[in-house]
């Protein structure tokens, strides 16, 4: 199959099961932005972010017999969450590899939503040796986050849903910035896109000191990030971007941009106060980047996907103090 057979395969795998999320709109964020902002906030999803989609995808095209015997997959916390109640909605087991870093209330909600977790220190072990090693020896399978066929398939359901929508709103030629840190939800939007919506061209959005992606396209190599850890934006942090997803990304992606932990905070605040929804900040990104990157920016009208909303409540005084 097609990536966008995938695509739309995944689409139907998981009708009933995930939230088709709306388009958000604010006067006040247009006027900051200078131009029309289309926000789609995939925080409302099933357990914070667009992540759900993706270990749903995964789960639900594995094998009966795989799938009995569960499921491991390594995370910073959304792909965590997403994947352990994926597994436990299809009645199956799950061990999450979580960093210790991680913050607390994704550590306890992955927990709480059925998996095993095991924790680890980025900044010494491999969360990759450590999945692979547990899944060879208990007989599971590795959901990876980004570098996994069904994973970026169920990830371009949000493309699916973006064409749909933007298209009944009248945009039709506009950026698209989405919260890249493999490129699992980047790639897959863009290929849902380059299908149904061609006059729509994906940006990814990073965090400045671990902007990857946005050096990779530049370079047009994978290029990886120096730190592992460090940025206030964990949801986003990777190594490098993946070896299945980079091609796609070069291929379809306009530049990347980057923005600054106080501007990912004060975008966060202002999605609060504006629209009323909650964002984490590496979900923050995408916003923080219409707003604090105009200028890089083309056309009338830009979408913004806002990918998750798993915040601590410290981190999240923390940005609402820009209201102040």
């Amino acid at each position: 199959m097609s990536s966008i057979d995938l695509i739309e395969a995944a689409a139907g795998r998981l009708s009933g099961h995930v939230r088709e999320t709306p388009i958000l709109t604010s006067p006040f964020l247009d006027d900051l932005a200078g131009r029309r902002v289309l926000i789609k906030p995939e925080c409302l999803q099933h357990t914070g972010s667009f992540k759900f989609r993706g270990a749903w995808s995964a789960i639900s095209a594995l094998d009966p017999e795989a799938r009995l015997r569960g499921v491991i997959a390594f995370s910073s916390g959304n792909h965590a969450q997403g994947v352990a109640h994926a597994a436990t909605l299809h009645g199956v087991q799950s061990v999450i590899v979580m960093p210790s870093d991680a913050p607390q209330l994704k550590i306890e909600n992955t927990r709480a939503l059925g998996a095993e977790v095991i924790l680890y220190d980025r900044a010494s072990e491999s969360r990759e040796e450590i999945g692979e090693a547990l899944a060879a020896r208990r007989g599971l399978t590795l959901i990876r986050p980004y570098d996994e066929p069904q994973v970026i398939a169920g990830q371009g359901t949000v493309g699916l849903e973006v064409a749909r929508q933007t298209r009944d709103l009248g945009v039709i030629d506009a950026d698209v910035l989405v919260c890249c840190g493999g490129g699992g939800l980047t790639s897959g939007v863009a290929l849902a896109l380059e299908q149904h919506a061609p006059g729509l061209r994906v940006r990814p959005c990073e965090p400045e000191g671990f902007d990857d992606v946005k050096r990779s396209l530049a370079s047009g190599s994978i290029q990886n990030n120096n730190e592992s850890a460090g940025n206030i934006c964990d949801a986003i942090l990777t190594p490098q971007p993946g070896e299945i997803t980079f091609p796609i990304l070069n291929r379809l992606c306009g530049p990347g941009l980057a923005v600054s932990e106080s501007e990912a905070l004060e975008a966060m605040a202002l999605a609060f106060l504006r629209l009323k929804i909650v964002l984490e900040p590496g979900g923050a990104v995408s916003l923080a980047s219409a707003l604090f990157r105009k200028d890089e920016i083309e056309g009338d009208a830009v979408i913004v996907v806002a990918s998750g909303g798993n915040v601590d409540p410290q981190v999240f005084a923390q940005a609402l103090e820009f209201l102040t």
